[in-house]
Formats: structure tokens, C-alpha cells, sequence
């Protein structure tokens, strides 16, 4: 073989590796816009205990949110109710407490909302702040797991997580046997819908 004749098939050689790597970048990319175009919109979950007072505030939130969605006929009737938004599918959860397997679910949308009563914020009062995922966040007895730790599993399995965001209200009665909300919580559920409807258009 002349020098000439190994100039050529090196050329060769490195237009067919160009090639093939610019194949399996389109490839790649195909993957890519396939597993968006199949992505939740959004992702409500609403959680808490039903007979713990105030703490059913997530799911009732998410239950008002399912009434609402169900009008439009694009509802799927399905235990998750599911819909179609102007931007996409929305997936709606009312949950006790938060488990592992919601990580599936989590690696399937492009936003989740956690909806929950808080503690920490005053009685009626409503706060909505962005979420991270965070191995250290420490699991509740009240509600299983942190959503921050869900996130974190989701991003190590996944290799991705949605962006999420955590919508509560200020509780005032937290009794046991309790089936009803306070008269301060009530007042917090329409702003809470509001907040999670603004983050369900939000683009």
C-alpha cells in the first residue's frame, strides 16, 4: 500500500466515523423529542391524611381541581383523572401519603405540583415555592416521603426530574377522627386552586 492509497482510506475512514456519529446523534435527538412529545403537561398531586382536620387540604384541592377538569370533554374517565390543557395532558393525584412508586410518575411529566397542608405557615395563609431534588430531605411518619426525596430518586433512576413546585396552606386543627376543615383552611382552598392553576399555564 502507497503512501497516497493510506491518505485515502484515512479520509474514507473518518468521513464514515463523521457519519455514523452524526446518525447517532440524530438518533439521539429522535429519543429525545419522542420521550417529551409523550410527557405530561403537568402533574397535580394532593396529599394528606382525610381524618386528620386541616391536613386534607391537598387532596381536596385535588379533588376540586378533578370536578373542574371534568367538564371538559377531553377528560379521560380514569381513577387518575387526566386531561387535555391548551399545553398538554394533566394528570391529577389525590394521595394519603407520598410513596415510591409516585417516582414512575414523576419521570413522566415536565412539572409536578405537590399540594399540601403546612404547619409552618400561618392559618389560611397560602406558599408556593420551587422544589429540588435533595437525597438528605428526611421522610415524615405523616406523609411517607419528602417530595424532595422522590425527586432525587427519580433524577438518579432517570436520569431526569420534572420541575417541580409545592403549593400549601396554613392549617389550624390537626385532630385525629376530624373529618371537616376549619373555617380558616376552607378560606385557603380557592387561592391554593388558583396557585396551581397558574402553574398548570404557566409556560
Amino acid at each position: 500500500m502507497n503512501i497516497g492509497q493510506a491518505t485515502v482510506e484515512s479520509a474514507q475512514e473518518q468521513q464514515e466515523g463523521q457519519r455514523q456519529e452524526g446518525q447517532q446523534q440524530e438518533l439521539q435527538e429522535d429519543q429525545e423529542q419522542q420521550t417529551k412529545a409523550r410527557l405530561l403537561r403537568a402533574l397535580v398531586i394532593g396529599y394528606g391524611s382525610p381524618i386528620r382536620g386541616d391536613d386534607a387540604l391537598g387532596p381536596l384541592v385535588a379533588d376540586r381541581l378533578q370536578e373542574r377538569f371534568a367538564n371538559q370533554p377531553q377528560l379521560c374517565a380514569q381513577p387518575r383523572a387526566q386531561t387535555e390543557t391548551p399545553t398538554g395532558a394533566v394528570e391529577i393525584q389525590a394521595r394519603h401519603i407520598l410513596t415510591a412508586e409516585l417516582v414512575d410518575d414523576l419521570a413522566r411529566t415536565e412539572r409536578v405540583i405537590f399540594v399540601d397542608a403546612a404547619i409552618d405557615t400561618s392559618p389560611g395563609q397560602v406558599r408556593r415555592r420551587r422544589l429540588s431534588p435533595d437525597r438528605t430531605a428526611l421522610s415524615t411518619m405523616a406523609h411517607f416521603h419528602d417530595p424532595r426525596e422522590l425527586l432525587a430518586w427519580c433524577e438518579a433512576l432517570y436520569q431526569r426530574a420534572p420541575e417541580a413546585w409545592l403549593v400549601s396552606g396554613g392549617g389550624a386543627e390537626w385532630g385525629y377522627a376530624c373529618y371537616a376543615l376549619s373555617e380558616t383552611a376552607q378560606q385557603a382552598l380557592e387561592p391554593m386552586i388558583a396557585e396551581v392553576m397558574s402553574l398548570i399555564d404557566a409556560t
